[in-house]
């Protein structure tokens, strides 16, 4: 077995593993051995193609992400010199890390595994997903750490058993789905009893910009990822005469462009901005609501908007 397969051994030999068609168990680590999962059950075959387990054929609505992950594959992880990455984590999901060591966690849209890293610096066990390629930036990424594992699947149908992590987090994921209320309601069965849920999720902001940003959207997620990305590049350099008082802010009004003060952040934040097929925005009541509706408990709700946290009852 090679070193990427012993690195994760032990998340696969928990019986986490369910087969995303008919959610049959899984079997042992001997299906990794052969290079695939085989379903006893229904007989569907799910390759490790590239040290990734692969659950979907193809990256499907998602290419503009496993465009901008694989090209900044690691633009957004925390350097010793900067930890961003790890405030960012604890202002929208609340954690710290005496609340994620030894937990066993999912990230729902993993990405390049920005926040993946945080988690397993802190001593969780985690488990990334993402729809797109950028998994495998995020297994390359994460290659050192032995409590990471990365897959390839789709959060609507997702290769695990049900009541099983400690802890399932979202970052800015489920608006890009077709259908974030229901990405959202179906990652509350994945949860163990006093599991925790937590998301961030686009604001439902209708100022000026928004209704710009959305106009220019019609046209921008119609171009092809290889020419959208150097026009976000030209465009990203509207920046410094946005930082002129009055006149910056009516600009950026006009053209909302990301705001980082690196060029890199400022170039795959804008398009990540204008790329996605899909992208929803949301009250913290309606995701309140959806996460009531599914039997969620203690919500609490970050300063960050929109970003909330709820636990799964525990069994008496």
């Amino acid at each position: 077995m090679d070193a990427s397969k012993e690195a994760t051994a032990s998340l696969l030999e928990e019986e986490l593993w369910a087969c995303p068609s008919c959610r049959a168990l899984i079997p042992s680590l001997s299906s990794w051995e052969a290079s695939s999962f085989l379903c006893d059950q229904c007989g569907l075959r799910f390759p490790w193609i590239d040290g990734i387990p692969r659950f979907v054929e193809s990256d499907s609505y998602v290419k503009s992400f496993s465009f901008e992950w694989l090209r900044h594959r690691k633009t957004q992880l925390d350097q010793s010199s900067s930890r961003e990455s790890e405030q960012t984590f604890r202002e929208k999901t609340g954690l710290t890390p005496e609340q994620v060591e030894g937990k066993l966690i999912l990230d729902a849209g993993c990405g390049m595994g920005r926040f993946a890293q945080v988690v397993s610096r802190w001593g969780g066990r985690v488990v990334g997903v993402d729809l797109s390629r950028s998994v495998e930036a995020a297994s390359e990424n994460l290659s050192g750490y032995k409590n990471a594992l990365f897959c390839q699947a789709d959060l609507f149908n997702l290769p695990f058993r049900e009541a099983r992590f400690d802890l399932i987090y979202s970052m800015g994921v489920l608006h890009h789905t077709p259908d974030c209320e229901q990405a959202l309601r179906g990652l509350v069965k994945y949860l163990a009893p006093g599991g925790r849920l937590i998301v961030w999720l686009y604001a439902d902001d209708r100022g000026l910009w928004s209704q710009f940003s959305d106009f220019y959207r019609r046209l921008t997620t119609r171009l092809p990822s290889r020419l959208l990305y150097p026009l976000c590049a030209l465009a990203s350099i509207l920046y410094y005469p946005m930082r002129l008082p009055i006149i910056g802010r009516l600009l950026w009004t006009v053209f909302p462009i990301s705001m980082h003060p690196k060029a890199s952040w400022r170039i795959l934040d804008t398009f990540d901005w204008y790329a996605p097929k899909f992208q929803s925005k949301h009250t913290y009541p309606q995701v309140y609501r959806w996460m009531h509706e599914e039997g969620l408990v203690d919500i609490k709700l970050m300063e960050t908007p929109v970003a909330l946290s709820g636990k799964k009852p525990s069994i008496p």
